[in-house]
């Protein structure tokens, strides 16, 4: 192990910098650097990386935010951007690296968090995380109900035009909690890599209420992703003006305010699955993670 170096926090330092954007890409097919160009590679995001002859073989990292519970708040890490360079692999350093990360973070944090896919289901419980079911929500179109006639104008935003991306900047900074039930704020760099590089092509901008929604239709599905605003939202008032004459359901990726016409179940099986530690017992019976706060 002596050949390997642990080194943090580069994001300023090039040769490092480039060397984990080409690991990132060759592992996740994302090349951070527009992010990082555009000022969102801040303190909020941390590297923690092993290194052998100046390049990048191992990382975890830590991003930083907080976590609403039925209206409390908690301050939160979430592991994400775990991954080895094939050439390394079944050495320990992802272990290594969680170890780390858990003895420097747990005493200044209320909890730490991540999502693993189905290949790494035993790794996560060695370090004393707990996997967590989540819960789906969705609604019936011919359940809903709409009690307001106001219509709004509604277009969409291009991350790349400088205008849009201005809006898209400031309200991924000011949005307020999207749940009391379980939401998560003061997360922007992450939530620009959604914007930046996953959504980019679902994003609508509420011009009365300056709000950003982030959905798509895929057949008689409508995808709601998240919404980022200022204010409270009347998520029945938006739907009314975004479902179709096809849609048949509405699926919501985050935990959505009490409404009757929404239904939830637990997720028995899936390929991001939630593992925290320690266990919170404050955590409700069924909630989700919105998928932008996704690491």
């Amino acid at each position: 192990m002596s050949e390997y170096q642990l080194i943090s926090d580069y994001k300023h330092i090039n040769k490092y910098r480039e060397s984990f954007n080409k690991l990132a890409k060759q592992t996740f097919g994302i090349d951070f650097s527009h992010w990082y160009n555009n000022g969102f590679w801040t303190n909020k995001y941390i590297c923690y990386s092993y290194i052998k002859d100046d390049s990048v073989i191992a990382n975890a990292s830590i991003n930083t935010m907080k976590v609403i519970i039925n209206d409390q708040e908690y301050k939160a890490i979430q592991v994400g951007t775990v991954m080895t360079h094939p050439d390394y692999r079944n050495q320990g350093l992802s272990a290594k690296l969680m170890n780390h990360i858990i003895e420097k973070y747990e005493s200044e944090y209320d909890f730490l968090y991540l999502f693993a896919n189905k290949t790494v289901m035993d790794f996560y419980p060695k370090f004393g995380f707990t996997k967590v079911e989540e819960s789906s929500y969705y609604m019936n179109v011919s359940d809903f109900k709409n009690s307001s006639s106001s219509l709004f104008s509604i277009r969409s935003l291009n991350p790349t035009n400088k205008d849009d991306f201005t809006i898209l900047k400031r309200l991924a900074t000011e949005r307020k909690s999207i749940s009391s039930i379980l939401g998560v704020v003061d997360f922007q760099p992450l939530m620009m890599v959604y914007i930046m590089y996953l959504f980019n092509n679902s994003i609508y901008y509420i011009e009365e209420k300056d709000s950003i929604l982030i959905y798509k239709h895929e057949g008689k599905e409508l995808h709601l992703f998240d919404f980022l605003t200022k204010d409270e939202i009347n998520i029945n008032e938006i739907l009314y003006q975004i479902v179709n004459s096809d849609t048949e359901s509405v699926h919501f990726h985050f935990t959505p305010e009490h409404n009757n016409s929404i239904k939830t179940e637990l997720i028995k099986q899936s390929d991001d699955t939630l593992f925290i530690r320690p266990y919170l017992k404050e955590l409700p019976k069924h909630f989700y993670f919105p998928i932008t706060s996704h690491a």
